[in-house]
């Protein structure tokens, strides 16, 4: 499933180099100044805070796996409630797996910003922190214009004979309800491979030098890793800290493009990451555009695109199925083309 993401920008580099591609982020916060934050992991709540966290994630949960959307939304906070419409299609795409999966508790945190006005960067620290960062246990949390309030993270892991499924939850308190504020699902399996095989792939590509495969590799790992695209833990930091010596300078990060030169025209990428299609890996790229209405246009810009981005990186021939390219227009308009690898010429 192609889901879009809006990106948590962090001022944090170890979050920075993630292209958030797979993720289902419903929550939408539009406030600003300081507050402070303050974080909790299940150890540290008392009792009545935690059963009421776990509570509320497991009847949420419930009400997926039984298919029933109209309660979640009823349940839901109303930012979220009026465009229900990607937990929806989420719900529906994984229904096999939840429907007869046993879901258990992985990790609870309670998240909470004091003050008289919210943050635009908050950053919650959870667990306990050693010498060189990050332990067993431990998070951080990075999220952008967070209103005053608390928040709690429910991460399930949900399994059944189809496999495992991470199952993870934004809640928010409303006087004693925890009401739902979004909600990713993500299958621990992707194209048949787990984050160990990606890892693995990515360091044999690093080793035979070929470098856009491995940090595409360790991207799709770090993705696989992490339940949330804004939390990382000490896995996904050791994986960060490694992958380092592998980041292409040719492609676009930290909020700057990269050029790929079609013919006599200088296109500016803005995203080049890979993304799971159905048993497929596939890679995406994103493109500045002038006007992606223009459908006739666009789609002979993106062909050009993807056979241009084939010819300059042809170790990616066989590690993606497909290419999608996606022109992005300066009002947020995108228009996408996949093409196969086998009929990239």
């Amino acid at each position: 499933m192609k889901t879009k993401v809006e990106n948590q920008a962090v001022p944090n580099s170890r979050r920075h180099w993630l292209p958030v591609p797979l993720a289902l982020l419903l929550l939408s916060w539009c406030v600003s100044s300081t507050a402070a934050q303050s974080c909790q992991t299940s150890s540290d709540m008392d009792d009545a805070a935690r059963a009421a966290i776990t509570s509320a994630g497991l009847r949420y949960f419930d009400m997926a796996a039984k298919g029933d959307t109209a309660s979640l939304r009823q349940n839901a906070i109303l930012s979220l409630a009026s465009d229900f419409s990607g937990i929806e299609s989420s719900i529906k795409d994984h229904q096999p797996e939840l429907a007869s999966a046993q879901a258990a508790v992985k990790s609870l945190f309670l998240l909470q910003t004091e003050g008289s006005t919210a943050s635009p960067h908050a950053e919650f620290f959870c667990g306990v922190f050693g010498k060189t960062g990050q332990t067993t246990g431990s998070a951080v949390f990075y999220l952008n214009n967070l209103p005053l309030g608390k928040y709690a993270v429910v991460i399930l892991d949900a399994n059944s004979p189809k496999g495992k499924t991470s199952f993870s939850l934004i809640l928010q308190q409303a006087g004693s309800e925890w009401k739902l504020g979004g909600l990713y699902i993500k299958s621990n399996l992707v194209a048949g491979h787990d984050s160990d095989w990606f890892m693995s792939q990515a360091r044999q590509y690093k080793a035979k030098g070929q470098l856009h495969n491995a940090w595409f590799f360790y991207l799709q790992a770090r993705n696989m890793i992490s339940p949330l695209p804004f939390m990382s833990t000490a896995a996904t930091d050791k994986l960060y800290d490694e992958s380092q010596g592998a980041q292409p300078a040719d492609l676009p990060a930290d909020g700057k493009t990269a050029d790929l030169v079609v013919g006599a025209v200088d296109y500016k990428l803005t995203a080049v990451f890979p993304e799971a299609v159905g048993n497929d890996l596939d890679l995406i790229v994103k493109y500045q555009s002038a006007n992606a209405s223009n459908t006739n246009q666009a789609y002979q810009t993106n062909v050009a695109v993807i056979k241009s981005l084939v010819a300059k990186y042809p170790e990616i021939r066989a590690s993606f199925a497909a290419v999608v390219a996606r022109a992005v227009d300066s009002s947020g308009r995108d228009y996408g083309t996949l093409l196969a690898m086998k009929d990239i010429k």
